[in-house]
């Protein structure tokens, strides 16, 4: 493909050596590298996002923020979330099919909207909260998270207790949404993906969310798989989806 056919993807810068971290871009990531599609990235701190694109397209009707995963297409048309760019991608690019269609998309979305509910103290959401400004982003975007998250839990983060940035309750309380992502996965004893042998969006939806739990630190990564249910070891079903996703997920620096 031509420089003219080169796909931009505007994702979170980390700190460095600055790679992928965030799960929504990283959808969308997984999704270009599926697809083999000829695209570079362009990293955007936090405060950056609406200045960058706000003279380049109008938000949304009903839609409040620019986000990230943006992706600007080689026709200059630009497209916000990963969900109506995964839709458009598969418009525009329909081989290897993604099959938006599969149902477990939905399942697996309820389960990560339930393991990331944004009421503190009771989701996997307080784990991530303090650990994102501090392991993960540079200073503007720390500062930036810091203030916007703070007003989301209606507290400052460095006011979080213990037990909200991640104690036994979080822990207790994902048992039983991992369990059920642990049951999918089986379901289709083939594997390792949701439908076996069949790539779908919904293990780029799960591999996002594990990839990203993952680049918080080891710690929060095997404290999550290991409330998963399943075997420890490379036969933990979580791990070999990991494994199997690895061909698309490697590249994650440009």
């Amino acid at each position: 493909m031509s420089a003219e056919g080169t796909i931009i993807l505007y994702d979170l810068p980390s700190q460095e050596p600055c790679r992928a971290w965030s799960l929504n871009p990283w959808k969308t990531r997984l999704l270009l590298a599926f697809k083999d599609l000829d695209y570079k990235t362009e990293w955007v701190e936090y405060p950056d996002i609406r200045p960058k694109f706000e003279e380049h397209f109008p938000l949304p009707e009903g839609v409040s923020l620019y986000t990230i995963p943006t992706v600007k297409f080689p026709d200059g048309k630009y497209i916000m979330n990963s969900k109506d760019i995964a839709q458009y991608i598969e418009e525009q690019y329909p081989e290897p099919s993604i099959h938006l269609d599969s149902p477990y998309i939905r399942k697996v979305m309820i389960e990560i909207s339930a393991l990331f509910d944004h009421t503190l103290g009771r989701s996997l959401y307080g784990v991530v909260l303090d650990r994102i400004p501090s392991r993960v982003l540079n200073p503007r975007s720390a500062e930036y998270w810091i203030r916007t998250r703070s007003e989301i839990v209606g507290k400052p983060l460095g006011e979080m207790t213990a037990e909200e940035r991640g104690g036994k309750v979080l822990w207790d309380n994902a048992v039983k949404n991992m369990a059920e992502l642990t049951r999918l996965l089986k379901e289709n004893p083939d594997g390792p993906f949701f439908e076996g042998k069949t790539v779908t969006y919904a293990d780029f939806y799960w591999v996002g969310f594990l990839l990203f739990f993952r680049r918080l630190g080891e710690d929060v990564f095997q404290k999550l798989i290991s409330v998963s249910g399943d075997v420890e070891g490379s036969e933990n079903v979580h791990l070999k989806l990991l494994e199997a996703c690895k061909q698309w997920s490697e590249r994650d620096d440009h």
